[in-house]
């Protein structure tokens, strides 16, 4: 080795964080440090230590508790394992931070408490290793929570450079690609999916022990990709010779199994449609999805207020969250109002004076919708409520009344044939639930699945497929049931303030690197 080599772990901080920023490294300095650890690699092997055949660690203890319960351990061993982050070598004394699944903690190793031999061996080991350690809990004369080493072991040898403290990992691309590097390094990250695993938690919980729902799983792999109106993925079963496709929903599986008899089934789960990519949207993106029989519209608005506010009580502990500098209170009941009112609101168009398809094209064409000239009423209502209201939807509120053209499984208002007993749930002007009264007429479903193919003829390859065999379903007898779908994604979103989708989903789909 080179004499610049001679002291490896000199050159280990300076790429880790202890010592200088890393872009006073170059591409070449950072390949040589490569080059040292599987040097120091082939050394531990040579000498018969090879980290990787170590199989498993006795854990007892973590950082986050020895801190939290100082006097409960101070002086009683522990045995503990991490990553270290850094390290601070003072010749026959080191001091360096172990990264565990709950934070870090300082370690103390002395020559003379682990041995020579080992400390030697302790002393060629880089940040990012992974180690094992057995020691006794103290307080350093500097008031620091200490584990002071008597055993030290390794577990798993790094050998790539992590980002550094000054520098971290930054550029979002790449944080997204090597999440495993960004969840180490970017403490806060890693507390966002805490919290999302706390709101998946306790939706879970409120659904079945609050409300007595039951989960079911339901395929991923349809024929029929129905039960909302979207573009699916599409894939072929060879053994079969079965083109196939990738639910957008899984509505229509869960309302048999109430035709079946189940009567309050729910399931979170991955869906995926082929559509573009945003800060709210993703390809592959998880939904709740539950149905209630015997219920109605109002009984899912219930829950959809409820599932909101404990998902922030969850993150945050208050029903009042924070989201970009704005404040929203998820505290039930939320503001109602019909889409046609908002449209009178925020557009300026009154529908109670517009009674045809003529009129409605008219006054959609007057604002420059395209192909106005073929919107039905409910569709040129539906058009100006994109256009001119959404933007205005700060919330939580909920949006009712929706036109039967853009509502295919819902049951018409009994007051107003025209709308259907359908809701929207908005949130900072986001769309995060749909619900409604669930479409039970069989004969009724199949002229609409029947219009849809019209629609889908004429070109809207969004529209809903014909599902036969879902209308078979209904005439053994759906009873009265109330539906929900809530985008888990978006409502995590919110109430931990990420500002982008890909904040919160571990591995969001990604374009991959021209080689």
């Amino acid at each position: 080795m080179t004499e610049k080599n001679n002291n490896p772990n000199t050159i280990e901080e300076k790429s880790a964080g202890t010592q200088a920023p890393e872009e006073e490294l170059t591409g070449e300095q950072l390949n040589e440090l490569m080059l040292i650890r599987r040097e120091k690699l082939a050394n531990l092997v040579k000498a018969g230590r090879d980290p990787y055949l170590n199989e498993t660690w006795d854990v007892d203890s973590y950082s986050a508790g020895i801190k939290e319960r100082f006097e409960a351990f101070e002086g009683k061993n522990v045995s503990i394992a991490g990553r270290i982050m850094a390290n601070r070598h003072m010749g026959k004394a080191s001091f360096i931070d172990v990264q565990d699944s709950e934070g870090r903690i300082q370690v103390y190793v002395r020559s003379d408490a682990i041995g020579d031999e080992e400390y030697s061996w302790f002393k060629t080991y880089d940040i990012g290793d992974i180690i094992g350690v057995k020691g006794e809990v103290f307080k350093t004369r500097h008031g620091e929570i200490s584990v002071k080493a008597r055993l030290v072991s390794l577990l798993s040898k790094s050998l790539q450079i992590l980002p550094n403290k000054w520098q971290g990992l930054k550029d979002p691309e790449l944080r997204y690609r090597r999440r495993y590097v960004d969840l180490i390094v970017n403490p806060e990250v890693k507390e966002v999916f805490l919290k999302r695993a706390s709101i998946i938690r306790e939706i879970k919980r409120y659904l079945e022990e609050d409300e007595g729902f039951i989960e079911v799983d339901t395929p991923v792999l349809t024929v029929i990709a129905g039960g909302a109106n979207a573009r699916p993925f599409e894939t072929h079963h060879n053994t079969l010779s079965l083109d196939m496709k990738l639910r957008i929903s899984n509505e229509l599986y869960l309302k048999r199994l109430i035709v079946g008899g189940f009567d309050k089934v729910y399931e979170l789960g991955k869906m995926f449609r082929n559509e573009g990519m945003d800060r709210n949207h993703n390809p592959e993106y998880t939904s709740m999805e539950l149905y209630q029989a015997f219920g109605n519209m109002e009984d899912v608005m219930r829950l959809t207020e409820e599932i909101a506010a404990r998902a922030a009580m969850a993150a945050t502990g208050s029903m009042k969250i924070i989201y970009q500098g704005k404040e929203f209170d998820l505290t039930p009941p939320w503001e109602r109002i019909s889409m046609q009112d908002a449209v009178k609101r925020f557009a300026g168009e009154d529908f109670d004076a517009i009674e045809t398809d003529e009129e409605a094209r008219a006054t959609a064409k007057k604002h420059g919708i395209e192909n106005a000239e073929k919107l039905t009423r409910g569709k040129a209502i539906a058009e100006l409520f994109e256009r001119y209201c959404e933007e205005h939807l700060d919330g939580p509120v909920f949006i009712t009344g929706h036109p039967v053209e853009i509502s295919p499984l819902a049951k018409k208002d009994p007051a107003d044939t025209r709308i259907t007993r359908r809701f929207e749930a908005y949130i900072n002007t986001w769309e995060i639930a749909n619900g409604f009264s669930e479409l039970n007429d069989p004969i009724d479903q199949l002229a609409r699945f029947t219009a849809q193919q019209a629609e889908l003829a004429a070109g809207d390859d969004e529209a809903h497929p014909m599902d036969e065999d879902f209308v078979n379903a209904l005439e053994v007898g759906l009873p009265p049931t109330g539906g929900l779908g809530v985008g888990i994604d978006r409502l995590v979103m919110l109430v931990t303030g990420a500002a982008s989708i890909r904040d919160i989903i571990l591995f969001p789909t990604m374009k991959p690197i021209d080689e």
